[in-house]
């Protein structure tokens, strides 16, 4: 009973103030019959070595990115960590800090926030960015239900070109809330203008836009932010923090309020978690944005420091008045974003994203050479593109992990439409041989 913190002798103390014979009058309001009669087999305790040596050899049944060549993306992708995020990550100041109330005392991790909400605010062109959200996901929601409070209008558009998972969760956020969702259909793997442009009316709230979208295509951005604003709506952008090294920030195309998944830097795939979201705003929305923000101002002494500051959040003002019940951040995986992208600098930036471009290019280029291959979309895309083929999605990916490949998302589990599509990402990580090998594969298995 090692891990176990209390002797018999304190548990029989237990039962006596709580007036009970044993631990099985505890559970006297489960029905018998649903209750587990026989014992757990969890077999017989093992030392620490035993132990680890089990739990590898279970772990060993997962396959991972360090033995298969992956071109799965749609969300969460795999980059090149370089070491020294880990070993800076390993610094206790930051990995035992859970949540900075004191300032006094937490001046290494407010300063850390500080760094990453200049370094959002630099990359995305806006004004102010809080403390990361716990996702793209919930930061998009937040993002909606601040273009709800900003215009007091209860309807948003979504183009079905936002990641499906992530429209989910707006579903599940937004009409709790009394929002309205009406979703915006695609054409040529972009948002349709036409539709958009019949859908905006004085009702909106906001139009929210992802950029690369879900298919990896670039959205006519600057077109739909003339036609949100004409309306007196609110232009929310999802963004991959990867393509603002190449691309025109948010920023500079009129977007209200940006939001994005920010694992690309800094954190490893892991399973899909834990990630952070980021979210940044013009000025005039800053009161309105959830979560933390970290300012910088001076003491009594006139030295400078670092302060939670302008909380509209459920634990500092009146619940009902409060804009959000987000509560948390991610400090550590923000962190990490802000150390690799220190460390990447503005030119570093610049080249991962065209390593990413490149790399994507050529591999869709080679595969369009393919017999039973095409390109399913015309538009412009950065490093992810959908390929339509003529087998099923699910025979190609079965051939490619004999190769030990791990092949792209079938669409159709997301778009029955899109049947026999296929979304492939390719990033820095992957080499010119490596690409080869793919496309010689894919050929074999189509023809």
């Amino acid at each position: 009973m090692r891990y176990v913190p209390n002797t018999l002798e304190q548990q029989e103390e237990m039962l006596q103030k709580m007036g009970l014979n044993s631990w099985e009058d505890l559970f006297v309001d489960i029905p018998e019959e649903i209750r587990r009669q026989a014992q757990l087999e969890i077999g017989e305790g093992m030392s620490e070595f035993e132990l680890v040596k089990h739990l590898q050899k279970i772990a060993s049944k997962n396959k991972t990115v360090e033995e298969y060549t992956s071109y799965l993306g749609a969300g969460a992708y795999e980059h090149f960590v370089p070491s020294y995020v880990d070993q800076l990550l390993l610094r206790s100041e930051f990995y035992t800090a859970y949540t900075p109330y004191q300032p006094e005392i937490s001046q290494g991790t407010l300063q850390a926030i500080y760094e990453f909400q200049t370094l959002i605010c630099e990359l995305t062109g806006m004004d102010a960015a809080n403390a990361s959200m716990y996702d793209g996901a919930s930061a998009l929601a937040e993002g909606a239900l601040m273009s709800c409070d900003a215009t007091r209008r209860k309807k948003v558009l979504v183009p079905q070109t936002i990641h499906p998972e992530y429209r989910e969760v707006l579903f599940t956020y937004l009409p709790p809330r009394g929002v309205d969702i009406e979703e915006i259909p695609y054409k040529d793997g972009v948002v349709d203008l036409e539709y958009l442009e019949k859908a905006l009316d004085k009702e909106v709230a906001g139009v929210l836009l992802q950029s690369p979208n879900f298919f990896g295509a670039l959205e006519k951005a600057e077109e739909i932010q003339k036609l949100v604003h004409a309306q007196g709506a609110l232009l929310v952008m999802v963004v991959n923090p990867v393509t603002l090294g190449l691309l025109k920030s948010p920023g500079e195309i009129g977007a209200d309020i940006v939001v994005g998944e920010g694992q690309s830097l800094g954190n490893p795939l892991s399973y899909g978690g834990p990630y952070l979201g980021f979210m940044a705003c013009r000025e005039k929305l800053t009161r309105r944005m959830p979560g933390r923000i970290v300012g910088a101002t001076k003491d009594k002494n006139g030295k400078k420091g670092f302060v939670l500051t302008l909380q509209a959040r459920e634990q500092h003002i009146r619940r009902e008045r409060a804009s959000s019940n987000i509560c948390s951040n991610e400090a550590l995986c923000a962190l990490a974003f802000t150390i690799h992208l220190s460390g990447l600098g503005k030119q570093g930036l610049k080249e991962l994203g065209e390593l990413n471009l490149r790399k994507a290019h050529y591999a869709a280029q080679e595969m369009a050479k393919l017999p039973g291959v095409e390109l399913a979309f015309s538009s412009p895309y950065f490093n992810e593109f959908v390929i339509k083929t003529n087998i099923s999605p699910k025979k190609i990916n079965q051939e490619l992990l004999k190769d030990k490949i791990i092949g792209g998302l079938d669409l159709a589990q997301f778009y029955p439409e899109l049947e026999n599509h296929l979304l492939f990402c390719v990033t820095e990580t992957k080499s010119k041989d490596d690409i080869d090998q793919l496309v010689a594969r894919l050929g074999e298995i189509v023809k």
